[in-house]
């Protein structure tokens, strides 16, 4: 049995990924797993692209060293990608010592071989910056189709250019037009190896099923006769040539990039090594015949997942290096490449800022796995894909919400209401299973070749019929007039459920988990080395009707969008992110103007408009259509519970909260948050711990009884029975001093005792 070695393209590191960006990670994940599930040993290897001109350029925009720049974004890539549940083996960078030692090592091998050519070359320079112009640093106008472009690739019409082809170019960093001046660099040769090349490509994309577009591209580069291509750039970041003469050059970063796979996963082995774990020998994945592993004796396939801007690096520049080498180096297998994701009525866009980003989406609340469940089920394999909120919301509602919850939810609930969360005994559904093990089949099939969208579409046929044999079956009647159907029905159905989490894990990992943990199946950790998903995941259980004998406690996990918040999405997230973030601050802005009133009438306005009461938390939940909101439950006195909501859940855990006497804004009008009405709004302030962390904590009372009124320190009490805003509320400045709460200076009093804090000092109160 073949291993599965499975790479994404490495997104880069100078901005925050957008779901364009995401689309090539996710889709390994998904192959990944199901691989892993199939009992494959897989290796899963990815990370950040970190040399290059884009990093130097963004560097320079915001002030900061390349080195800090790559360590800043690369901590909020891992966020993201942490947040969408993409289980990479090594998630790496190529800013190490493994990418560099492996790339010299390519470039020693290839010059040592006669495939490195030395040219001198007309390059852009920027007087005014004293330095070439690499590739990115070079903005114009594109001379094939007329549209801005830069230096190295017309976004618009697809083009690779050479900068010095820029109509009235112009210097990225200043804005000075560039001179022509000379420059040596070093070129890959690639026509002298493109025989070899042409030889592999026309046998491997045969037999590894490579998409239409990337046999197109490929076959269009070769037809069109290779170039040399230069592998130096005029850098600073970047990896040193190791080549007298070029001590102040670096190698393009296109060249070390896809070296970054094999570096990646040596990186991996040094660290299992370094920690004192299982042996990993990188060589057994890379270099078969240079392993003493005995695995290296098993053959590995290669599987890569790109979008179609990467192909020709990935099935030209890629492998001419590897074959140059003359070293037996594992090559592209099967691959998997996308067309666009396009946003609204545009692009998406990292350098413009454009489209929904990965920050974007943790932000709207909305499950991680709603979000991966419209990229597959769109996922643009022949053709670009427009994305739109309007769409967005009619998916996510009919089919994962209308169709596979809608089949999970019914039948689970149906169990838990009518047999007393026992799943009852009966026999198996031949005609019904006859259509579900055919699909099943198809699935598989599909995703032994990564086609993902038309797998996924399948699983959603498969909850289809369970769907219709439900309605048809109507087994809230058939309960009481013909309960043997009704057992008959319901028991398969739960079967058929179980069989489409085990489908669509790969997919939804966190939904799908969740179901199974109803249903009293178990989640085995994966193992560190083949992450093989043993138990309820396990490819081989499908079709096999045993296991299950009880429903405990299911709840629904999607819930419907509607229209009002897929419109304020939209709005929200238009325009590019700088003109997002200027139209924050304006708010931000507009709001602190509002709420600030002159100091001496800060006392009498609380006390003739604020209600502060204590309340004691009786109940915490989490808001399924939130990661930050906690429901509270609360008895503020009056007999009869109160509803709030808080947004802590980033901060503190249910135990933290349950049964504190916490101070309450008690008079605030309702607030509709996430689909939950708020009455009221808990008070807090942050601080930083001993490790420099954000902390929060809340304000309490515990001595008094809920329902007790709080007063400001030397005015008399007012009965405040209206209503306010939440803008009111924050007419009052409320503040930490000394661990004391106070308004102007005066302090809170609950029983004639001054509200403290145990950490928080100097601080306002939320």
């Amino acid at each position: 049995m073949n291993r599965r070695l499975i790479t994404s393209a490495l997104p880069y590191v100078n901005n925050i990924p957008h779901l364009g960006n995401l689309i090539q990670m996710l889709s390994a994940d998904v192959f990944a797993r199901f691989c892993r599930s199939r009992g494959y040993e897989t290796l899963y290897i990815c990370g950040t692209d970190e040399y290059g001109t884009a990093t130097e350029t963004k560097a320079i925009e915001e002030k900061k060293t390349p080195r800090e720049l790559c360590d800043f974004y690369f901590k909020q890539h891992q966020q993201i990608y942490d947040w969408f549940d993409i289980a990479f083996d090594k998630f790496g960078r190529t800013s190490n010592e493994e990418c560099t030692e492996i790339t010299q090592m390519f470039f020693k091998d290839l010059d040592k071989n006669g495939f490195i050519k030395e040219h001198t070359n007309k390059q852009l320079f920027c007087p005014h910056c004293s330095m070439f112009l690499a590739d990115r640093y070079v903005h114009g106008t594109c001379p094939k189709c007329g549209k801005e472009a830069r230096g190295d690739q017309c976004d618009s019409c697809g083009s690779l250019l050479d900068p010095t082809e820029l109509i009235e170019p112009r210097c990225q960093t200043c804005g000075t037009t560039p001179e022509v001046r000379e420059t040596k660099h070093l070129y890959i040769d690639l026509p002298s190896i493109s025989k070899n090349l042409d030889e592999w490509m026309s046998k491997t994309s045969k037999e590894g099923q490579w998409s239409d577009n990337a046999i197109n591209i490929t076959k269009g580069w070769i037809k069109n006769g290779l170039n040399e291509r230069a592998i130096t750039r005029d850098l600073k970041w970047g990896i040193p040539v190791p080549k007298e003469g070029y001590e102040n050059k670096v190698f393009y970063v296109w060249f070390n990039a896809p070296i970054g796979y094999i570096s990646i996963t040596k990186q991996l082995a040094n660290e299992l090594t370094k920690e004192g774990k299982e042996s990993f020998d990188w060589k057994s994945w890379w270099l078969p015949e240079e392993s003493d592993s005995s695995d290296a004796k098993t053959p590995v396939n290669l599987f890569q997942f790109i979008g179609k801007d990467n192909i020709p690096f990935h099935t030209v520049v890629f492998p001419c290096s590897q074959i140059g080498s003359k070293r037996n180096w594992t090559k592209l297998y099967h691959m998997s490449s996308t067309e666009y994701l396009n946003y609204e009525d545009g692009k998406f866009s990292k350098s413009r800022g454009v489209g929904v980003f990965g920050t974007d989406a943790i932000e709207t609340g909305i499950k991680a796995d709603a979000w991966r469940f419209y990229i597959f089920y769109n996922r643009p394999e022949k053709q670009d894909y427009q994305f739109t909120w309007k769409e967005f919301r009619e998916k996510y509602n009919s089919e994962l919400i209308g169709n596979l919850g809608n089949l999970v939810n019914r039948t689970l609930l149906f169990v838990t209401k009518y047999y007393d969360g026992k799943i009852p005994v009966a026999e198996k559904d031949t005609q019904m299973w006859d259509k579900v093990l055919e699909l099943e089949n198809k699935v598989t099939n599909n995703l032994e070749w990564a086609n993902l969208k038309d797998a996924f579409h399948q699983i959603f046929e498969i909850s289809d019929i369970g769907n219709k044999a439900f309605q048809e079956g109507e087994p809230w009647k058939t309960r009481t007039e013909n309960p043997e159907a009704a057992k008959k029905l319901i028991y398969n159905l739960c079967y058929v459920i179980k069989d489409l989490m085990i489908l669509a894990h790969p997919y939804m990992p966190q939904f799908t988990e969740q179901i199974l943990t109803y249903m009293g199946k178990t989640i085995c950790e994966p193992k560190l080395k083949e992450k093989f998903i043993e138990g309820a995941l396990n490819w081989s259980n499908l079709g096999k009707l045993e296991g299950l004998s009880e429903i405990s406690n299911p709840q629904v996990y999607f819930t419907p969008l509607d229209q009002k918040t897929a419109d304020a999405f939209k709005e929200k997230f238009s325009g590019s992110q700088k003109q997002r973030e200027e139209k924050e601050a304006k708010k931000n802005k507009k709001k602190a103007e509002e709420k600030v009133i002159l100091a001496e009438d800060q006392k009498s306005f609380f006390n003739e408009k604020i209600q502060l009461k204590v309340a004691k938390i009786i109940k915490v939940e989490e808001n399924p259509e939130s990661d930050k909101l906690y429901i509270e439950t609360l008895d503020d006195g009056s007999g009869t519970p109160r509803i709030i909501q808080s947004g802590l859940r980033l901060y503190l855990k249910p135990e933290d909260l349950l049964g504190k006497s916490i101070i309450l804004a008690s008079n605030l009008a309702p607030r509709k948050m996430r689909g939950i009405e708020s009455h009221g709004m808990l008070l807090a302030c942050d601080y930083k711990n001993a490790e420099g962390k954000d902390c929060v904590e809340v304000l309490e009372a515990p001595w008094a009884e809920p329902g007790t009124v709080i007063t400001v320190e030397g005015m008399e009490s007012t009965t405040k029975p209206e209503e306010i805003s939440a803008d009111d509320f924050f007419k009052v400045e409320l503040k930490v001093s000394g661990k004391t709460v106070v308004v102007d200076g005066a302090k809170l009093l609950v029983n004639g005792k001054p509200i403290e804090t145990k950490f928080a000092d100097n601080t306002g109160v939320n």
